[in-house]
């Protein structure tokens, strides 16, 4: 029997993150929730030029939500924003994470359009969310630093991911995992309700983030997430 909508655990949708316009254009035909820019060259928080930020939005065109990480200084997040994207995400490392000061004037240079990247290295996570809520971020996610092999779940203990979202739903912030993942992690991190499960090498040729998207590893993790959505309807 299918659940009633109360009763339904909230699904996550797919975020692919791009390097170009016609990685977007690809992203976005094959059906993702949110198209995501970065630089895959650069790890995990490698920033496009706003230029190449504006010609992905357009061609994105309204297919799909779209977003772009910035450096974390309020004069690059407030650049990235009026690139058009939806969302803009950057960095929050270990150093700052006791700022409030910091934190809110990162915030305020996108307004209700921020979302902090945290790092599964530097521990459990969901302490800092309220922090961030205060400050005005609009969501936070969590991401490997490394991009050499090591997974999210290889790094982050289920307790501490299943109170991260948990926090964020509290404290009414999106919120997202991500971190070299592979389809066969859909289920597992599915169970915490993220909003977002977010990809790049999983749904790469050779699953090799510095290679193309292949629009076929696409298909198969929305196969893995929206067939849960029509059962949960």
């Amino acid at each position: 029997m299918s659940a009633s909508p109360a009763q339904a655990t909230p699904l996550p949708r797919l975020l692919v993150s791009v390097r170009d316009p016609a990685e977007a254009e690809a992203a976005r035909l094959a059906g993702v929730d949110l198209v995501d820019a970065k630089d895959p060259e650069r790890g995990a928080l490698g920033a496009l030029d706003t230029r190449t930020v504006r010609e992905i939005v357009a061609r994105v065109s309204g297919g799909a939500v779209t977003s772009a990480v910035a450096e974390p200084t309020p004069r690059d997040v407030a650049a990235m924003a009026a690139s058009g994207v939806d969302w803009v995400k950057t960095g929050i490392g270990p150093a700052p994470r006791g700022d409030g000061a910091a934190l809110a004037a990162l915030a305020a240079a996108a307004p209700g359009r921020l979302i902090a990247v945290l790092f599964a290295e530097d521990g459990p996570a969901a302490a800092l969310v309220p922090h961030l809520a205060e400050a005005g971020f609009a969501g936070a996610m969590i991401d490997t630093a490394g991009k050499r092999g090591a997974r999210l779940p290889d790094l982050a203990a289920p307790a501490d991911l299943a109170a991260f979202t948990a926090a964020c739903r509290d404290n009414g912030l999106m919120s997202g995992l991500a971190g070299s993942l592979r389809v066969i992690d859909i289920p597992s991190l599915s169970a915490y309700a993220p909003d977002y499960l977010g990809f790049r090498g999983g749904l790469c040729r050779d699953f090799d983030r510095r290679n193309g998207i292949d629009p076929l590893r696409v298909a198969e993790a929305l196969r893995a997430l929206r067939p849960s959505r029509r059962d949960a309807a």
